[in-house]
């Protein structure tokens, strides 16, 4: 029923003794809401309805009684469409931001924002949150990321003002090359099994950013991840899904299928899985550090199930691993500065995709209008060309960082570009000569932020687990090339370029920590979400819900689109030669993200969650004062 209908209800009630229609209610005298309006309105339309006909026409004759009434009619309804847009002008989300002045936690799983929480009241800062939310997304979605996989992360120091970026992404094995590849008759670089597995990345990353930034100890912020694993939790909807389809990257390992698949089967929704050997591996990290990871029982199963699959890795590739401090880049977006970590990620996608961005009237434009799309989807293609072409690990070779993120670089680029059509076939740029997943953001009520992103790669990763540990193994090294001249070309101890990247955004007193999962649809995931905040002036929730675009090959014209688009987009978009793929309501092959963002001005915090994902922002509790 409309509300005009129940509004014509309810004043309907209001009669006399006569069965007529009161006199002007109150609520007509003040119309300076649209439920007042709307009240009003139902009531005046009520009125001409139903008292035309009557004798009471307050002495006015019928005719003219007719038209004040219709005309008082008109002017409200007028008034209430108004007031209803204006009301409406910021709710085209779903969900509103949590607003707090204390912490929050965003994170793909209620539960890993509920842990990091509970470590704020407890004294923890955003880092400590940030570890425990990450164990326990391990435990929850573990086809997903997990002690399994890599982590990169970017560090907001409130006090020196200053950002620190950690890569902590594990290299290939010393015995892993190109010609053991080749002579096992592969031609390309296998995407599951186990030489796709590099040394994980994840525990040594959760103890450099604890021995740099934390206050609290390992076995606290591991607790919760621990009691969940042993006792239980029932499987949320997204991740059931997930779970069932991929189950079958599983059954190539007895150890995954004891672990993930009870009965043989995935679990449902609402289904209690337990994963008591996870627990017993997570116990071993909180008593004993990395360490017990990298040097421990931990190294020695996974050594012995990669000689059990033919694989080479060695205590030693373990042992000597250590993930790395850097400085993040950087571009400049219409006055907000944006940060993404150096290659070996793709981060430099997103910045590239910016510039590209800047040199078009986005911010003229309608949000998500085919004019704006059709330049995003081309600056992709564009910024893309280049990562794939000239990206890798840079201690393996001299990388062209500087000349990518350059203006002039893009603005070139931009020009390639046609507004009227679709290139199908881009290729990268030319340069002077002189590389599944979750995440999460934490912001703390002093305003350290963390922006951290973990991943096991694809679904499940390499479908193998080391009997006992409770943890899928990654099969990050899938991304490596086996052309030799690549600069992305696999090599012992290196690490391959990697989709995973966190991110950060910044402009005067404001502070953005923010992600979107999905492999290759990060960086142009990112892009979109910078431009929805700074071109269309979207809150961070609103921003990370509007529809998205994905285009997760390297050539070709498809593109992969939500279908909440406005007006023609989609046909205009079709007639400039974009091959699209739509998607209903909120897909999750568009990634899901989270964000948190600090008003330094006014030392309020806010939170955004995407319904893309099973997750929530939550907000720490203030402690109570003590009694006096």
């Amino acid at each position: 029923m409309t509300a005009l209908k129940i509004g014509a209800l309810k004043i309907g009630a209001l009669k006399n003794s006569g069965g007529l229609p009161l006199r002007p209610p109150l609520f007509c005298d003040k119309l300076r809401s649209v439920s007042a309006v709307r009240d009003c309105y139902s009531w005046v339309v009520f009125t001409v309805g139903k008292r035309v006909s009557s004798a009471d026409r307050w002495g006015m004759p019928k005719k003219l009684y007719s038209l004040v009434l219709c005309a008082a009619a008109l002017i409200l309804g007028g008034v209430f469409v108004m007031l209803m847009d204006a009301s409406g002008a910021d709710r085209n989300q779903g969900r509103s931001m949590v607003i707090s002045r204390y912490g929050i936690v965003a994170a793909e799983s209620p539960l890993a924002s509920q842990a990091g929480v509970q470590i704020l009241e407890h004294g923890g800062n955003a880092v400590d949150a940030a570890i425990a939310a990450n164990a326990v997304m391990g435990v929850v979605a573990p086809m997903s990321n997990g002690m399994g996989g890599d982590l990169f992360a970017i560090v907001y120091d409130a006090k020196s003002g200053k950002l620190y970026g950690l890569n902590a992404s594990g290299w290939a094995p010393s015995g892993l090359t190109i010609k053991f590849l080749k002579d096992q008759g592969l031609r390309e670089m296998p995407q599951h099994g186990i030489q796709s597995v590099t040394v994980p990345g994840a525990v040594d990353g959760w103890q450099k950013l604890l021995e740099r930034f934390g206050k609290k100890k390992l076995p606290e912020l591991l607790a919760p991840a621990i009691g969940i694993a042993e006792q239980g939790f029932p499987v949320t909807e997204w991740i059931a899904a997930t779970w069932k389809d991929n189950a079958d990257t599983l059954r190539a390992s007895d150890a995954a299928v004891q672990t993930y698949l009870s009965e043989n089967r995935p679990p449902a929704t609402g289904q209690v899985f337990r994963n008591p050997d996870l627990a017993r591996s997570l116990r071993l990290i909180a008593q004993g550090g990395r360490d017990a990871y990298y040097k421990g029982e931990l190294a020695r199963l996974i050594v012995e199930a990669s000689h059990r699959h033919g694989g080479t890795l060695t205590e030693k590739d373990f042992s000597d691993y250590s993930s790395e401090w850097m400085d993040p880049i950087s571009t400049t977006y219409r006055g907000w500065t944006v940060y993404e970590l150096p290659p070996n990620g793709q981060g430099l996608a997103a910045l590239e995709m910016l510039n590209i961005m800047e040199q078009f009237p986005l911010d003229k434009s309608p949000l998500n209008s085919a004019s704006s799309l059709h330049t995003m989807i081309e600056a992709k293609k564009l910024a893309y060309a280049d990562l794939i072409r000239y990206i890798g690990d840079p201690k393996f070779s001299k990388l062209p960082v500087d000349q990518l993120l350059s203006k002039s670089f893009a603005a070139a680029r931009a020009k390639q570009i046609d507004p009227a059509r679709a290139n199908c076939s881009v290729e990268p740029g030319t340069l002077l000569h002189g590389g599944d997943t979750i995440y999460l953001s934490v912001v703390d009520r002093d305003g350290n932020m963390v922006s951290l992103i973990q991943s096991d790669y694809s679904a499940f990763g390499s479908g193998l687990v080391a009997e006992g540990t409770g943890f899928v193994l990654h099969n990050r090294g899938g991304l490596f090339s086996l052309d030799p001249n690549s600069p992305n070309a696999l090599a012992p101890r290196k690490r391959p370029l990697h989709t995973i990247i966190p991110a950060f955004m910044e402009k005067g007193n404001v502070r953005i920590a923010f992600g979107i999962m999905g492999g290759w649809n990060q960086s142009q995931a990112h892009a979109q979400y910078v431009s929805h905040i700074v071109d269309s002036n979207q809150n961070i929730q609103a921003a990370m819900e509007t529809a998205r675009f994905t285009k997760l090959t390297f050539g070709g014209c498809d593109v992969e689109i939500e279908n909440r688009l406005p007006g023609n987009a989609r046909s205009e978009l079709e007639a400039k030669g974009h091959m699209l793929t739509m998607h209903g309501g909120f897909s999750d092959i568009f990634g899901g993200g989270q964000a948190v963002m600090r008003d330094f001005g006014s030392g309020v915090n806010f939170g955004a969650s995407d319904p893309r994902k099973d997750g929530a922002a939550v907000s720490e509790l203030p402690l109570p004062s003590p009694p006096t």
